[in-house]
């Protein structure tokens, strides 16, 4: 394990974690490497290539780029200002580094998309969400450039970093684990659940200060006096805070998901069909109890298409373990809290909610490290299908099952997703995007309940379904991954 839980659930914006919140942090890493090393020039291009490229505009590439380059963050961009500094941008030109440095940058002529090119080096095959930032001088010539790619989920790694993933220094915890069998072995040995493993290793890693500081941006929005409370508090405590602060960006999203009526973005007029699910519900709530019994998982449907609604409209949504999945890991907490934990109490409830959160990204961070969250790279099997299989394990976890059961449920809900593409429709993230969390969510659902009654040794792996999966994404031809040049993407019509 080298990944923090506060890693994989980054809190950003729509409407996709590899085309606009890993750009924008690439674009904000880049300006920040200027301050570092004191070089600021006159002019900035960037350079776009391979699905950035080709499904870019759908995917707000180009806004998240331009909002980085004024030093904006993901996490913390006023969502309602973005509108008015693009604006300006565009009219003047210019990018006022740090309050101190004038440097020229048009975007209609300095951000470039390279549509027929896949790679920024054309002679190496390396990731297909390639990019390149370049600064020059007075005559043109290049002062410093750098190229970044958006491995997905909204990370991002520089080309130095990406020729050296793998081989870097491994991060300090009490229970590493590289795969599911280790992960499996040390709760035996131990006699702890996967949470509870996950758990120790976030108290430890708390002492990275890329943890810590990521932890503290997440507490910070608290009331000023909780959160300083917090920030003083045992270490445990805080990783706890932090989680319940996560689902409550969830939770919020999935409020806003469900009261906003009208049009998505983008020009295909896909109607937000979340609140008008929702007042069906409220109906038959309203009747006392339901008399449709599959109404609980009307609900998960709604949850993961409200989220996902809001993730199209370029809302405030949290990576789960990406934007274009972001629906599935909070409809299956929601179905926990509301259809699956009526006889618990409600610290029995908060309790099964963190085991579920930390099961999940137990479960995430293997497909991480071990395989790939990019659509751009293993097709919508890598999305949908990893947070189809994080939410099915949680879920295992939330309800009291064992650490052989909830391996079981991930394994079970990937296989049923192996293949799948990554085709959006326009290059949006809205069709087939949105059904499709509420189809993983359900999936997710099915996949606990046939793990947890029907215990015992099944045939096939959790790492074994994830070096498939792996192997199947790079199999997937290119068109098929992100670049909505086949599939839906090209067999739809747009209207």
């Amino acid at each position: 394990m080298n990944t923090s839980f506060f890693e994989l659930f980054k809190i950003g914006i729509g409407p996709s974690s590899s085309h606009t919140v890993g750009p924008m942090r690439a674009a904000l890493s880049f300006v920040r490497e200027l301050e570092r090393r004191n070089v600021f020039g006159s002019r900035i291009t960037v350079d776009l290539y391979g699905s950035l490229a080709l499904t870019g505009i759908g995917h707000g590439t180009d806004r998240a780029i331009l909002m980085g380059l004024l030093q904006e963050s993901p996490d913390t961009v006023d969502l309602n200002a973005i509108d008015d500094k693009l604006n300006i941008l565009r009219e003047e030109h210019t990018l006022n580094l740090f309050g101190t440095h004038t440097v020229v940058f048009d975007p209609a002529n300095d951000l470039r998309f390279h549509r027929n090119q896949m790679y920024p080096d054309p002679d190496h095959a390396t990731h297909p969400n390639g990019m390149r930032f370049a600064l020059l001088d007075d005559d043109g010539n290049n002062l410093f450039a750098q190229v970044y790619y958006s491995v997905g989920g909204g990370f991002v790694l520089t080309a130095a970093e990406f020729a050296g993933a793998g081989s870097g220094e491994k991060r300090d915890v009490p229970y590493a684990f590289c795969n599911a069998a280790e992960l499996l072995q040390l709760g035996d040995d131990h006699q702890l659940s996967i949470a509870q493993i996950v758990f120790a290793n976030e108290i430890a890693l708390l002492g990275d200060p890329a943890v810590a500081r990521r932890v503290d941006r997440i507490l910070s929005p608290l009331r000023p006096g909780n959160a300083t409370a917090l920030k003083q508090s045992k270490p445990e405590d805080q990783i706890r805070a932090a989680i319940l602060a996560i689902w409550r960006v969830m939770s919020d999203c999935i409020e806003r998901g469900i009261r906003t009526e009208g049009t998505l973005p983008g020009g295909l007029n896909v109607r937000r069909r979340a609140p008008g699910l929702a007042r069906r519900l409220e109906r038959l709530d309203g009747e006392g109890k339901t008399r449709d019994p599959l109404a609980p998982l009307d609900s998960v449907t709604l949850v993961a298409m409200a989220v996902n609604e809001e993730n199209a409209a370029g809302g405030r949504v949290v990576t789960a373990p990406t934007n274009g999945a972001a629906g599935v890991v909070p409809a299956i907490a929601y179905y926990y809290l509301h259809h699956a934990s009526s006889d618990a109490t409600s610290e029995q409830r908060e309790q099964g909610l963190l085991n579920y959160f930390l099961t999940a990204a137990a479960i995430g961070i293997l497909y991480k490290e071990n395989a790939s969250i990019s659509g751009a790279e293993v097709g919508c099997q890598g999305e949908v299908g990893v947070a189809c299989s994080m939410a099915a394990g949680g879920l295992v976890a939330a309800l009291g099952g064992d650490n052989s059961a909830v391996e079981h449920a991930a394994e079970i809900a990937m296989e049923h997703n192996l293949g799948m593409t990554c085709d959006p429709i326009g290059g949006l993230v809205q069709i087939p995007c949105i059904e499709r969390n509420g189809m993983g969510a359900v999936k997710a659902v099915n996949a606990a309940r046939l793990a947890i009654n029907d215990p015992g040794i099944h045939k096939v792996s959790l790492d074994q379904v994830i070096d498939t999966m792996y192997r199947t994404g790079m199999d997937m031809q290119s068109r098929y991954k992100e670049t909505s040049l086949a599939g839906l993407a090209l067999n739809i019509i747009e209207c």
